[in-house]
């Protein structure tokens, strides 16, 4: 997760696009990667996502690289944005959502505390640990840029902790990696606790992988954190947390 970058312009400033250049967009896009669909890649892409998704058979670093020269979207506004990627995840390759995330990450200074609710969207769509950790990262730059000017603002973050999707719940938990120092180390254990129940091994994982990272910080408070709730964490999430721990 990145720390937060200066905006090229601000976002209440920003351009709308208009519906032909998110358009020729996605047919640059669409045209940019299925010349480079491989069925040999993609039959062992997809067995790896336990056959959940079709792909196209792209790696991530010919993706991007196929991608270069797509238009810069540095006037663009979040509703843009957002657009674009909920049409990206209409599309059936999981290649195309992966673009979306991209998309979102690269431009996340563009989107405010108004986007999580169609980001919450997304998050709950195709859902699976790829797109929802990588949208976990979009949510995080967003909350810890504007953290500085308002106090709460990880407070809708509670109400995704109690959200009927495992998968929102685990970007409640996870959306802290990164911040090192400017983690909230109470909200970090008070989550930490209140999932811990949950039998699910995904949400097992992101305790453990969210308090492993402020351990990197903070190892001395996440090994008491560790050895008082010894009882209510998951071996999983004890092993995870305890890495680099020694």
């Amino acid at each position: 997760m990145s720390s937060p970058k200066p905006k090229h312009k601000d976002t209440q400033t920003a351009a709308a696009a208009a519906p032909a250049a998110r358009a020729a967009l996605l047919s640059q896009i669409n045209a940019a990667l299925r010349p480079l669909a491989d069925l040999a890649q993609a039959v062992p892409m997809r067995a790896y996502m336990l056959d959940q998704f079709a792909f196209l058979g792209i790696r991530a670093t010919p993706r991007r690289q196929a991608l270069r020269g797509l238009p810069r979207l540095n006037t663009w506004t979040a509703a843009d944005l957002l657009s674009v990627a909920e049409a990206l995840w209409d599309l059936p390759e999981r290649e195309f959502q992966y673009v979306a995330v991209d998309l979102l990450a690269k431009h996340h200074g563009q989107l405010g505390m108004e986007s999580l609710p169609s980001l919450l969207q997304l998050v709950q769509r195709h859902a699976w640990w790829d797109t929802v950790d990588g949208l976990a990262g979009v949510v995080g730059d967003i909350l810890l840029r504007a953290r500085t000017g308002q106090a709460d603002a990880q407070r809708p973050m509670d109400d995704w902790l109690g959200h009927p999707s495992l998968w929102v719940r685990r970007v409640a938990m996870l959306h802290q990696l990164g911040w090192k120092v400017q983690t909230d180390q109470a909200r970090l254990f008070r989550y930490a606790l209140a999932l811990a129940p949950e039998t699910d091994f995904f949400i097992r994982k992101a305790i453990g992988w969210a308090l492993r990272d402020r351990a990197r910080t903070q190892p001395e408070a996440v090994r008491t954190f560790l050895a008082d709730h010894a009882h209510v964490l998951s071996g999983l999430t004890r092993r995870e947390a305890g890495k680099h721990l020694g």
